[in-house]
């Protein structure tokens, strides 16, 4: 039966799952097939797997049971003792009812049209990866805010289908992997198990944020770059499904003359990234 499950999970997220939820429950038009003006709703689920939480994330999320329930769409909450966003994954997975799976991050806000057309897509036999067009929340900070100019701009967000935060996969896709793997970038991971040619990337857009500040940037760059760098070993079959695009000299030459406020911070959070020390705490910062 065509149906969506849209797993999320969310560890000490009380700030951010009410509005990602919220921003769930304004889709518009409700996911569905019809014709003419009388639609066919489609069968929808919302697994939120609250994961080693020690705050009110799980209690925020139980609350918009009602809402849900009067979209006429299946919701619960996990509420896991131990942190870890894999097996966070994979015990939503584990509970899901539909076969086309979405994930979505607590920090992430979809566009109203958005969900109808991930879930349409998703109702194939062939093998699919899909998200959305990924804009950039408005930073607060100095560094954020000129980071995000130049990483707006590079080819792997202009060109690809980077999933940040957000990707979907068909059936047939998602019987690519079992479990997920205990690995550090479960986006890379995914979208590596497609070719480009099964990756699409839809109209409608959905609002993902950049840590805040510099040093902050800096730690989640060296946590994405050493995530890569685990899957590159792990898994070195998924290398030929790599197809992001490498800066040129001229690409380089253009972002600098355009922003070279943005480009310098964005050059020294690379800098820094590669040949600066490791973190201490690999947490996300806001």
């Amino acid at each position: 039966m065509a149906g969506l499950s849209v797993i999320l999970p969310a560890s000490n997220e009380a700030d951010e799952i009410g509005a990602c939820l919220e921003a769930l429950l304004g889709s518009s038009p409700k996911p569905g097939y019809g014709s003419g003006s009388i639609p066919v709703p489609m069968p929808i689920e919302v697994i939120v797997v609250a994961n080693g939480c020690s705050d009110s994330t799980a209690d925020i999320a139980r609350s918009y049971a009602p809402a849900f329930k009067g979209m006429g769409w299946d919701f619960q909450v996990l509420d896991l003792p131990h942190g870890g966003k894999m097996s966070a994954l994979n015990a939503g997975d584990a509970v899901a009812h539909h076969r086309a799976r979405a994930y979505l991050d607590a920090d992430v806000r979809l566009g109203k049209p958005l969900l109808d057309q991930l879930a349409r897509v998703l109702q194939t036999d062939k093998p699919v990866y899909a998200s959305g067009d990924c804009l950039i929340a408005p930073p607060e900070s100095f560094a954020t805010r000129s980071y995000a100019r130049l990483y707006a701009r590079v080819p792997f967000m202009t060109m690809g289908v980077p999933g940040c935060g957000l990707f979907g996969v068909s059936a047939a896709g998602r019987r690519r992997w079992g479990q997920f793997p205990d690995i550090i970038s479960d986006d890379t991971f995914v979208r590596l198990s497609f070719a480009p040619s099964e990756r699409l990337k839809l109209r409608s857009a959905y609002v993902w944020p950049l840590v805040e500040g510099f040093s902050n940037l800096v730690r989640v760059r060296k946590r994405q770059n050493a995530g890569v760098a685990e899957i590159a070993t792990l898994f070195p079959d998924l290398a030929r499904n790599d197809d992001k695009p490498r800066l040129g000299l001229a690409k380089i030459g253009s972002l600098a003359l355009r922003d070279p406020v943005g480009f310098a911070v964005y050059g020294a959070v690379a800098l820094l990234t590669r040949f600066g020390p490791d973190p201490k705490d690999w947490s996300r910062g806001r």
